[in-house]
C-alpha cells in the first residue's frame, strides 16, 4: 500500500467516524471472501458500513477522536462497522455474529462512550430508530382516533333514531 493510499483510508476512516454515532468493532478469523460479502450486505441494507484495514492505519484514524478508546482493542484481524442510527451497526454485526462463529463483536463507542461486547449485544435488541418513530406515533394517533370515534357515536345514534321514526 502507497503513502497516498494510506492517507486516503486513514481521511475516509476519520470521515466515517465523524459521520456515525456508533462504531462497533469486530474480530473476524477465517471468514472467507462470500461470508465477508455477506456480512457487508446485510451492514449495508441496515444502513452501515463496514470496513476492514490495517490496525496501525486504524490506529492512527482514531487518534483524537471521540472513538479513540477502540484502538487498545485492535489485534488481530479486525474491522469497523459505523453508523449514524445508533442501532443499526451493532443489530447488524450482532446478528451475523449469532449465525457465524467466526465473526466476534469485540466491542464499541455510542456518541463517545465505550461499549463492551455485552452492552452492543444488548443495544442490538432494541428497536431502530424508525421503528421507535413508528411506535410514537402509533400512540400519539390513537387517543385522538378513539376521541373521535367517541364524538361520532351521539350522531350516529341520534340519525339512526331519526331513520327508525321516519320509517314508522
Amino acid at each position: 500500500m502507497e503513502r497516498n493510499e494510506k492517507e486516503a483510508f486513514i481521511a475516509s476512516v476519520r470521515s466515517s467516524l465523524e459521520d456515525s454515532s456508533i462504531v462497533v468493532l469486530t474480530r473476524q478469523s477465517g471468514l472467507t471472501v462470500s461470508e465477508v460479502q455477506g456480512l457487508r450486505s446485510k451492514v449495508r441494507e441496515a444502513g452501515a458500513s463496514y470496513k476492514v484495514g490495517k490496525n496501525t492505519l486504524t490506529r492512527i484514524a482514531l487518534t483524537g477522536t471521540a472513538n479513540e478508546a477502540l484502538g487498545d482493542h485492535l489485534k488481530g484481524p479486525t474491522a469497523l462497522a459505523f453508523s449514524s442510527d445508533p442501532v443499526a451497526a451493532a443489530k447488524a454485526t450482532v446478528e451475523f455474529a449469532k449465525d457465524n462463529d467466526k465473526l466476534e463483536v469485540v466491542c464499541g463507542v455510542l456518541n463517545g462512550q465505550f461499549l463492551d461486547a455485552a452492552a452492543v449485544t444488548a443495544l442490538a435488541k432494541l428497536p431502530s430508530l424508525d421503528e421507535l418513530r413508528g411506535k410514537i406515533i402509533g400512540v400519539l394517533q390513537a387517543p385522538a382516533t378513539k376521541v373521535a370515534g367517541v364524538l361520532q357515536a351521539p350522531a350516529g345514534q341520534l340519525a339512526r333514531v331519526f331513520s327508525a321514526y321516519a320509517e314508522k
